[in-house]
């Protein structure tokens, strides 16, 4: 009787028991200098539009690529030395991580496309262990990128060169399956990486 006792108290508790959920992210909480000026004063309902960009392979990507999938995504360069490697090993980490998981897959933007080309995203690709099927490193028209960054994922700080010139950030962008932000984590920290992971779990739980 006892463990029949404690084995329904551990049940109701488990029931009763408020489950973890991540907030929903727009664009009116994120920092104004990462926020283009047209969305600083969205309220609800923000999701990321579709996009049409080339990937190391050179396949066209688009939203289709990433349906009922969460993902993680960033904006880097290849010839970036500073926090782009940095940014790219914790990349590389999750994918790691996450091996075997249907449910994740990864982006990363170029914020120079003029450089990062196709065969230049797939050298990158090779080195750094991108696994294709789960990684796409995505190149493209610099405005639609540019609009992503600041319009999208709010992951970019303006440039004052250039009518579309950025300046990333270190963010890692957690996106769920309507496409919705649902945290940020900088992605040079290594305990931000911890914390994004278990946040993974935490979204995949909500499906």
């Amino acid at each position: 009787m006892l463990v029949l006792s404690a084995l329904i108290i551990a049940l109701m508790y488990r029931a009763l028991k408020p489950q973890d959920k991540l907030p929903i992210i727009e664009p009116v909480s994120v920092s104004e200098e990462l926020v283009d000026p047209s969305m600083q004063f969205v309220k609800k309902y923000h999701s990321i539009p579709d996009f049409s960009l080339l990937n190391q392979n050179g396949d066209t990507i688009s939203q289709a690529d990433y349906q009922d999938k969460i993902y993680v995504a960033d904006f880097f360069f290849t010839t970036c030395v500073t926090i782009c490697p940095v940014m790219t090993d914790h990349m590389a980490q999750i994918q790691r991580e996450l091996q075997g998981d249907p449910m994740v897959k990864l982006l990363s933007h170029s914020v120079t496309p003029e450089i990062d080309s196709v065969p230049q995203l797939k050298k990158y690709a090779l080195e750094k262990g991108v696994n294709d099927s789960v990684w796409n490193l995505v190149t493209g028209d610099r405005e639609q990128i540019y609009d992503l960054a600041r319009k999208a994922y709010f992951a970019a700080k303006k440039d004052a060169v250039g009518e579309y010139g950025m300046i990333h950030t270190e963010n890692f962008v957690l996106v769920d399956k309507e496409k919705r932000i649902r945290g940020y984590y900088d992605g040079t920290a290594p305990d931000d990486i911890e914390r994004l992971l278990q946040d993974i779990a935490i979204l995949k739980a909500e499906y």
